[in-house]
């Protein structure tokens, strides 16, 4: 069996990945990627959020990315069923740092990050599967797997679990632990978009509640193409019948606002559905291996965290990685999983109250105290280590408080 050595092996060529091989192959140790899909591979995640842009740019890919063209992200629009309107706009976020992003077709996006990776001289090995990994001590002996049952073993120093829904190192080793959050479905496809609003409507993202715990996104991309999900109970799609298309076609009927525009329209592809998604694991890290991105945990697609989460918690792993391998000391509980799951609970919180109906009170009630709204938009920007924020120091409290007041408020209002 062919064998190899490497400093860092990283599993999974998504942005988490690429990030994280891009960090360490700058420090100059010698980083290997092995993934297990061939690119182009579709991935849902293609609304970005500014946070990220930190990491795109410390790992060298946004002059790639820019040259692509994507659509550009300023802000975020969410619609209630009353047909009331919540815009939020980077530029007025309370955080500093980036105010706008991409909104981006994945399969293309992801497709250049690994190109760029390449391109700096590390090799990615696709449609490679990991079978097994022997740890001893912090040293590793993983076995790959390609298309045509070729085995080889590739010896690390380190391994950065990138590989987000597979999840190698948390099913290899049983560390898969469920989520606090309940089950949910999503039924999705691009569709040819003849009918786009025109302004800034044309580009924005927006989030249409359809009916209490269903949520629509529409995401544009600069293609002329658009990205329409449902997400929802399972049990909400459980009355429609026939193929995912059809069944995507009558749910689009029933919402007055998606009806004209989407009507008759060509769908790319038979729409995908994704369900059970939301899992966290046991333990982050061991000695000689980190997870990161969905490998750790995924929550919900509502605020587009994923990719954020990603680039964070693979730029940082990186960073920590080189850092042991140059002989340093790295307190990983403290430097690590404390980090990354400070941004986790945030965003938690406000899926959580995004579902329960309070992050909608606040949205669209009908006094907005600027500065707190600002706050908030840096939630939404993906700024969720801003211990600054009072909206992310004491998420939970002050979200419950602040949607408390409102619906006391309003009761008040009616009396």
């Amino acid at each position: 069996m062919k064998s190899e050595k490497v400093d860092v092996l990283v599993i999974g060529a998504g942005p988490s990945g690429t990030v994280a091989a891009s960090i360490v192959n700058q420090s100059g140790l010698k980083v290997k990627i092995v993934e297990k899909q061939k690119f182009p591979r579709f991935v849902i995640g293609e609304s970005l959020l500014p946070r990220c842009m930190e990491h795109l740019d410390a790992a060298g890919f946004i002059p790639a990315i820019k040259a692509r063209g994507f659509r550009e992200k300023t802000g975020a629009k969410f619609v209630n069923e009353k047909d009331e309107e919540s815009v939020f706009e980077f530029s007025e976020q309370f955080s500093e740092g980036w105010n706008w992003t991409w909104q981006v077709p994945r399969a293309e996006f992801d497709k250049i990050l690994a190109d760029e990776v390449e391109k700096m001289g590390v090799e990615i090995r696709y449609e490679t599967a990991v079978t097994d990994i022997k740890f001893n001590g912090t040293d590793s002996i993983t076995t790959v797997e390609d298309l045509h049952g070729n085995k080889s073993e590739i010896e690390a120093r380190f391994i950065i679990d990138a590989s987000g829904y597979g999840r190698v190192i948390p099913r290899l080793f049983n560390l898969d632990a469920p989520s606090q959050l309940p089950p949910r479905k999503a039924l999705f496809t691009h569709i040819i978009d003849t009918r786009r609003p025109t302004g800034k409507d044309a580009n924005r993202i927006t989030v249409i509640i359809h009916q209490p715990g269903v949520w629509i996104w529409v995401i544009p991309f600069s293609n002329g193409n658009t990205s329409l999900g449902f997400v929802g109970e399972p049990s909400f799609f459980e009355p429609y019948s026939g193929s995912n298309e059809e069944k995507l076609r009558q749910i689009i009927a029933t919402n007055g606002r998606l009806r004209e525009r989407f009507k008759d329209s060509t769908f790319l592809w038979e729409p995908k559905v994704l369900e059970g998604w939301s899992v966290s694991t046991k333990k982050f890290y061991g000695d000689g291996f980190v997870l990161t991105g969905n490998a750790t945990e995924f929550l919900d697609p509502i605020f587009s965290s994923g990719v954020t989460l990603a680039t964070e918690s693979g730029h940082l792993a990186a960073d920590l990685a080189v850092k042991q391998l140059k002989g340093e000391k790295v307190d990983w509980e403290k430097e690590f999983v404390e980090h990354t799951m400070q941004g986790v609970a945030v965003f938690r919180t406000y899926v959580m109250a995004w579902y329960e109906g309070s992050l909608q009170d606040i949205f669209f009630a009908k006094k907005q105290n600027e500065k707190i709204k600002q706050q908030i938009c840096s939630v939404l920007a993906g700024y969720v280590w801003d211990l600054d924020n009072p909206f992310v120091k004491k998420h939970k409290k002050n979200v419950s408080t602040l949607a408390e007041v409102i619906r006391l408020d309003n009761a008040q209002s009616k009396k």
